[in-house]
């Protein structure tokens, strides 16, 4: 017993209790994190993770959006699937009854947060997975032509899951209604609202949208509480910030409509001083940047260091990959450009570097890209120019090889 406390009482960092024959011991003074609704600490770093309304992206993400982090999506060509993942996050937010900031230069915050998708119940999210499944292998046995061998080999899951649940579904054909979106705060920011009509004046050598955008995010997170140094009035709670189409004309920035523009460095100006803002309070941003816009390379290279997360949305509306055959299950590819080392030399790599997406009848989802194996009877005829070209070199490299031969001649 003696040595038992005084080897507590050595180490200074732990407490022993003995209860019968036993010793139990648990550490004093261990650091916890705080406890937010909708969010979980991350088993690599220890830092604070939060949903981005999509749980296979989140997969992707390393387990989620870091707290303090900024994570870039660079738009498609028509900006469909990048204003919908905007809209899956804010959601998100809603459900777990975070604060929102939203901004915006084309469409007025009011009407995008009118649009956010409705959520799915459990059991009508098991329902829709039980239907999609059933619905999935009527498709296989009608169309299962070849590789019957393989028919009891085990499913490979498509989509990146993991075994913790975290986040929720949402059904893009239904709107959230008007009541859930009344239970949480939110912030707004309309360009066209905010902006003088007198002539517009750089702002701390800044775009005045970029300048008075930054007022913006930086007073609600002051006076709201976020960044710690005032305590909140009620519970700790998480302000999520979504900015849309970021250095599009209607920002009053030439970065998308010539290799030269008048101020390059205006954008780059604006993302260092968020990210400061966003390390030091409880606070995670998604911005959508038209990044196939920009002439000049070298900003967009720099637009991406100073993000912690880079993801790319390649749609393929409008594209030859649209009535190709091998792409019919998917609506686009997905890139992941950049993850960030929190508290780490190493960063969550997904296992899988091809991915994809598609928009099924109520989800959007993160898959893995799988081509099918072409099943046709008849052979194109580049293909067999292609064969026959090899052959003709096989036949002079070996002599032994004739054209349009199945066995050798010895």
């Amino acid at each position: 017993m003696m040595a038992a406390g005084g080897g507590a009482a050595r180490g200074g960092g732990a407490a022993a209790t003995t209860t019968g024959t036993g010793t139990s011991f648990r550490r004093s003074g261990g650091s916890r994190l705080a406890a937010v609704p909708g969010t979980r600490p991350a088993l690599r770093h220890g830092r604070l993770l939060l949903s981005c309304g999509v749980p296979s992206l989140d997969c992707v993400l390393g387990g989620g959006l870091a707290v303090g982090t900024l994570l870039l999506i660079e738009e498609d060509k028509y900006g469909v699937y990048s204003s919908l993942l905007l809209k899956y996050f804010l959601a998100e937010g809603v459900v777990c009854g975070h604060d929102l900031f939203v901004a915006s230069a084309q469409d007025p915050p009011a009407n995008i947060l009118k649009e956010l998708p409705a959520p799915l119940l459990d059991d009508n999210f098991k329902t829709e997975r039980v239907e999609a499944t059933a619905a999935k292998s009527e498709d296989c046995q009608d169309s299962m032509q070849i590789a019957w061998r393989y028919q009891n080999a085990p499913k490979v899951e498509t989509s990146p899951t993991t075994s913790i649940k975290f986040g929720h579904y949402y059904d893009v054909s239904k709107k959230m209604s008007p009541e859930l979106l009344q239970s949480i705060k939110w912030h707004s920011f309309f360009l066209p609202d905010e902006l003088p009509l007198e002539p517009k004046l750089k702002m701390c050598n800044m775009n005045c949208g970029y300048a008075r955008l930054l007022q913006s995010i930086q007073s609600v997170i002051y006076q709201e509480g976020f960044d710690g140094s005032h305590p909140q009035k009620k519970r700790k709670n998480i302000l999520r910030i979504g900015i849309q189409s970021l250095g599009s004309l209607l920002w009053d920035d030439d970065i998308c409509s010539t290799s030269t523009p008048e101020d390059i460095h205006s954008i780059t100006k604006f993302l260092y001083v968020l990210r400061g803002l966003l390390r030091k309070s409880l606070s995670a941003c998604i911005i959508t940047m038209p990044s196939h816009l920009m002439e000049n390379k070298a900003i967009m290279e720099r637009v991406t260091n100073l993000s912690d997360m880079v993801v790319g949305l390649e749609s393929f509306i409008g594209s030859e990959r649209e009535t190709n055959p091998l792409y019919k299950d998917y609506h686009g590819l997905l890139h992941v450009h950049q993850i960030p080392r929190l508290n780490s030399l190493i960063c969550d790599v997904s296992d899988t570097k091809d991915l994809a997406f598609r928009l099924k009848r109520k989800q959007f989802t993160v898959e893995r890209l799988h081509l099918p194996p072409d099943l046709s009877d008849t052979v194109s005829r580049s293909s067999k120019q292609d064969l026959a070209e090899s052959a003709k070199l096989l036949s002079s490299g070996c002599g032994a090889m004739a054209i349009g031969k199945k066995h050798l001649d010895f």
